[in-house]
């Protein structure tokens, strides 16, 4: 198979580099060139299956670079879209969480209507419509993402807890961690096979961010990767305003997975949480 990468140096682009060595990788697209050379560029290539690796994930800084967020977000798999429909190319495109609103009280399903609070989440979910206008592609949703290279939540707490008495971490916004190398053996998963549609990753169980915090911290305790005990502090949204309003709640439901993707279904995230910290001692 003739498969191509779109991404290079973040979490998920790393993963999928690290599993599928035989893709040619087409590193950061710079939003200069997201234009129609692009798409010639794409259709010369000529690829069994492409894999979009690619976005803007700065959620509040989205919010004044609006125009920046569409065209990595909206402009750039829309010009996949068009390329890929030409050589009958399938497209693995990732999606995010934030394409719904957090109203909800139960796990969101792959079907859910959208109804995203920013620009990032609005971004993403006028994405999935291109995406999906090619029954052969794949839009996989998840959340959370962390890994143990580039900027997330992991690796921010540690250095917190590294060189601070006291951190405080919001506690009402619940959704599951997940590992990027879990989410790039989907995307893989769904590249080798025949997965379409939409569906949602993220590793087993929910979670705030302040158990996820905790988990941390014991977990790091344990390692070694902390000298002294910092004090996490449990605070409410409203105690930490954002730019972009976030979901309260974003579980996604994950059935599709026993169906679609059961040789490689992902862990619980305490568990996996503990595999990857242990890797970085």
């Amino acid at each position: 198979m003739k498969g191509l990468i779109i991404g290079k140096s973040g979490q998920l682009a790393t993963e999928l580099h690290n599993i599928l060595p035989e893709f040619e990788k087409w590193g950061t697209v710079e939003v200069g060139n997201i234009d129609s050379g692009l798409v010639k560029r794409v259709v010369d290539y000529n690829a069994d299956v492409i894999i979009n690796a690619a976005a803007y994930t700065a959620v509040d800084a989205a919010e004044e670079s609006e125009q920046e967020a569409y065209k990595v977000n909206l402009e750039l798999p829309s010009l996949l879209v068009e390329a890929c429909s030409r050589n009958h190319t399938k497209l693995v495109h990732v999606s995010t969480d934030y394409v719904f609103s957090g109203e909800a009280s139960t796990p969101y399903l792959p079907s859910s209507a959208v109804s995203p609070l920013g620009v990032y989440g609005k971004s993403k979910a006028l994405a999935e419509t291109a995406v999906m206008r090619s029954s052969q592609n794949c839009v996989i949703r998840t959340s959370w993402v962390y890994s143990t290279v580039g900027n997330n939540f992991l690796k921010t707490m540690i250095k917190l807890m590294q060189t601070r008495d006291s951190i405080s971490v919001v506690c009402d916004q619940i959704g599951s961690p997940t590992w990027a190398g879990g989410l790039a053996r989907a995307c893989s998963h769904a590249a080798f096979n025949s997965v379409k549609g939409i569906h949602h990753w993220s590793d087993y169980g929910v979670a705030s961010w302040y158990d996820f915090a905790i988990a941390i911290q014991e977990i790091g305790l344990r390692l070694g990767l902390f000298s002294t005990h910092c004090q996490v502090i449990p605070i409410r949204s409203e105690d930490f305003p954002t730019k972009s309003p976030r979901p309260n709640f974003s579980v996604l439901d994950k059935e599709s997975l026993k169906r679609d993707f059961a040789d490689i279904l992902p862990n619980h995230w305490r568990k996996q949480l503990e595999i990857v910290m242990e890797s970085m001692v």
